[in-house]
């Protein structure tokens, strides 16, 4: 891969973002000097690296690799059996943590996630947790060692701390003397050569017995070991070697506990750097939302919504751009500054970070070819040194990419043959292009010449894009467009920034006719492309909508399938648990009166027994049936003569009217030997030849044994010789039967006896509610053994 490319297209600024990601001087070399490559195995294992690593920085967070150090240098010397020093060890105990916590990093807390490509390298990783414990155990900075690092360490230092002791306390003395005061020039002890002294004035220094160690710089003052403290200091001295010597056995001792883990030391830190750069490559993956393009050998390009990663991602317009399948070269026209560049460089840059292992900005299953070589001729690179103007700086470029490039290489020429004649400049650019098309080579142009437009509309292969404007506002939109060559719109960009009309008149007379009429072609192109889009995008839009309803009612459709199976589900359990409770209770009242038949028991339990029995099965019937709907009456008879057959709909019964309708509408009708007032609305006119009686006992058997009941009932019942659960029996049947019947009053004969029976005759009429009164017979009726009960 030319190194001029890299800087052409912006190479370099991606890798100095890449650098800032990285935590180890050595990880950040890697960056450095990371370079596209040429074997789709290698790239595509980079590939799969960068992406693991950006999903465990999604799924766990970020690794950091900070105290990664390179201890090479280090463990050459214990090699040779040299000892470490204090800053070395702790370099080496920084790297094993960094090793400890990548280690647990690496970890997988569910048992079905799978493998990766970086387990291996995690796997390789040994933390030596012991010897980063022993270390940490010992020296607690780079310039200290623990007093738990040795006993013997310990036991001279609290020697040392003794002699320090009897030191200062020999001092004190000599302070605190009341001559001192005269010959000392400060009430302070010093220290020199690593001996403790008195500051003493120079022409006192007869008076202080002792050794003179150091002066002042301007002599008036005298450091002087006092006499009655020199051997004490000789022994603090030897104290103190002591101490560096105990310190020397312990940097050794450890230094051969390193050694023994020398490969498993450097083989960390080798994976810990490469984790670093790869961990590296996906924190800038993340930066611009970058994913993994799919790479082939084919020489095929197709970009899904790419962004530059250089341009900020809330102003970059997105692009879409393919080569290599219907066409291996492309024409992008347009005006300045609307994006043509931006383009070229995309796909360049795009290519070098895919090769070099790195995510692109563009959406998934975005693809890309491996290239052997990438040339680009972008921007001006005039040179007065070398006496080259802009044309010929260019032409220099591409007679160097002609010269080398080959079927396996991507060429990108902006603005081809510039700076030059026009007519000399076009004809360049086709000879070049054609050259280039004929060896199959995959390559990308920006232009405004007219006669490139036109070649790549009437050469196979060969297609036209261009950057979209807007002629509304005379403004690029930044979208590159496949298929539709475009139009430098300089006649519109100079009448908005303020050139007169007559000038732009002129101009437009100065074009052929051929030109004018290709011009106008790509304009009414553009506007029926720009129409087409929108309908499409209305389609696209009435498609959406369609869509959603159709969802909806779906949606709509399963609630109202899955409401209804509940619904039913819930009905049948409902039903099923109200017929359970009907017959437990059923099955408990049968129980209590075979009971009661069997056992004497009084008419209050009975009665009680009896109560709760119906309003039981009220209950029952009043869960077991829905609200009724009353219907309105349209068939209601206006006008009524006494005889007419009606219908009353509520009881659903027929009959003869027996009382013509008063101000309300309420009147009597005979159904039978039943008589009820009814409301004109519940009553429908039925022909005059329908013959009620007829049609009466023309029911099930059922009815006529209700009729047949009421057309024989009596005015009087006899309970004489009855149980008074049985003359109870009786008299409700018989009640109800009399009632229906529309008998104003009957006759109960009970007997005296003991006066049970009419007790318990007395206290179900209390209770009946259809019962208006009651009262014992007088003489004549029958006496205190007959009871008259009247109906409301």
């Amino acid at each position: 891969m030319n190194k001029k490319v890299l800087r052409t297209l912006e190479y370099h600024k991606i890798i100095d973002l890449l650098v800032r990601h990285a935590n180890c001087d050595a990880a950040k070399k890697r960056c450095k000097n990371l370079i596209p490559m040429t074997d789709l195995e290698e790239i595509t294992s980079a590939q799969r690296q960068t992406g693991d690593a950006l999903n465990r920085i999604f799924k766990k967070g970020n690794l950091s690799f900070l105290g990664v150090h390179d201890i090479t240098a280090s463990m050459k010397r214990l090699e040779i059996g040299a000892a470490l020093g204090l800053e070395e060890l702790l370099r080496l105990a920084s790297l094993l943590e960094v090793a400890k916590r990548a280690k647990t990093f690496s970890r997988n807390d569910r048992e079905d996630v799978s493998r990766d490509s970086l387990d291996l390298l995690f796997d390789g990783i040994e933390p030596l947790t012991p010897l980063l414990n022993e270390i940490r155990r010992c020296i607690i900075s780079s310039d200290e060692i623990s007093d738990e690092a040795s006993s013997n360490l310990k036991s001279i230092r609290r020697s040392i701390k003794g002699m320090q002791d009897r030191i200062h306390a020999q001092i004190n003395n000599l302070l605190n003397s009341a001559s001192a005061s005269g010959y000392l020039q400060d009430n302070i002890v010093t220290m020199r050569n690593g001996r403790y002294c008195l500051p003493v004035k120079a022409e006192h220094k007869n008076q202080v017995s002792g050794m003179v160690h150091d002066q002042s710089s301007t002599g008036s003052t005298l450091f002087i070991e006092p006499l009655a403290i020199v051997n004490l200091n000789n022994e603090l001295k030897e104290l103190s070697l002591k101490e560096q010597e105990e310190i020397e056995k312990i940097l050794a001792d450890l230094s051969n506990q390193v050694s023994e883990y020398i490969p498993y030391i450097l083989e960390n830190y080798r994976i810990l750097v490469e984790l670093d750069f790869i961990f590296a490559k996906a924190l800038l993956a993340k930066d611009y939302n970058g994913v993994a393009p799919v790479f082939n050998t084919e020489g095929r390009i197709r970009i899904r919504k790419g962004r530059h990663p250089l341009l900020s991602p809330k102003k970059v317009i997105p692009i879409d751009i393919h080569l290599g399948t219907d066409f291996d070269l492309l024409i992008i026209t347009g005006p300045n500054t609307g994006g043509k560049t931006v383009s070229l460089k995309t796909v360049g840059l795009f290519t070098l970070m895919g090769q070099a292992g790195l995510h692109i900005s563009a959406n998934d299953n975005s693809e890309l070819s491996v290239f052997t070589d990438v040339f680009a001729d972008i921007g001006d690179e005039q040179s007065i040194e070398q006496n080259l103007s802009t044309f010929s700086s260019h032409m220099t470029n591409i007679v160097s990419i002609l010269e080398h490039v080959s079927e396996r290489s991507l060429v990108l020429f902006d603005e081809l043959c510039a700076g030059t004649d026009p007519t000399e400049g076009a004809a360049l650019a086709i000879s070049i292009l054609s050259q280039l098309h004929s060896r199959g080579i995959r390559t990308m142009a920006t232009t405004h010449y007219s006669e490139i437009k036109v070649y790549a509309i009437s050469t196979e292969g060969v297609e036209n894009a261009c950057c979209e404007f807007d002629m509304e506002t005379l403004s690029p939109t930044y979208r590159l467009l496949i298929g539709i060559p475009g139009k430098s719109n300089a006649f519109a960009i100079s009448k908005k920034l303020g050139l007169s009309d007559s000038i732009i008149e002129d101009a437009k007379s100065q074009i052929t006719e051929n030109e004018e009429n290709f011009e106008d072609l790509i304009a009414r192109l553009e506007d029926s492309r720009v129409t087409i889009e929108k309908e499409q995008l209305e389609i696209s839009s009435y498609k959406a909508e369609i869509e959603s309803l159709k969802r909806k009612l779906e949606e709509k459709q399963k609630r109202l399938d899955n409401s209804r199976e509940k619904i039913l589900q819930q009905a049948n359990e409902e039903a099923h648990k109200i017929l359970s409770e009907a017959k437990e209770f059923a099955d408990l009242s049968i129980r209590n009166f075979q009971k009661y038949g069997t056992v004497q028991a009084d008419n209050k339990t009975m009665e009680g027994e009896r109560a709760k029995l119906r309003k039981k099965m009220g209950e029952v019937e009043k869960k077991m049936t829905g609200p009724k709907i009353q219907k309105s009456n349209t068939n209601a008879p206006k006008k009524l003569r006494i005889g007419d057959s009606v219908k009353v709909l509520s009881m659903n019964l027929k009959g003869t009217v027996h009382t013509l309708p008063d101000a309300k509408g309420n009147l009597f009708v005979q159904m039978g030997i039943l008589r009820s007032q009814v409301n004109l609305k519940d009553l429908v006119l039925l022909p005059d030849d329908t013959n009620i009686n007829e049609k009466k006992f023309q029911k099930t058997s059922a009815g006529k044994i209700k009729m047949s009941k009421s057309a024989s009932i009596s005015t009087e019942i006899k309970l004489l010789g009855m149980t008074v659960d049985e003359a109870l029996n009786e008299l409700d049947k018989y009640l109800d039967d009399a009632y229906l019947a529309h008998l104003s009053s009957v006759r109960i004969v009970h007997g005296k006896g003991t006066g049970a029976l009419r007790n318990a005759v007395h206290a179900y009429l209390r209770k009946a509610k259809y019962v208006k009164n009651y009262r014992l017979a007088e003489f004549g009726e029958g006496d205190a053994g007959v009871t008259i009960a009247e109906f409301k």
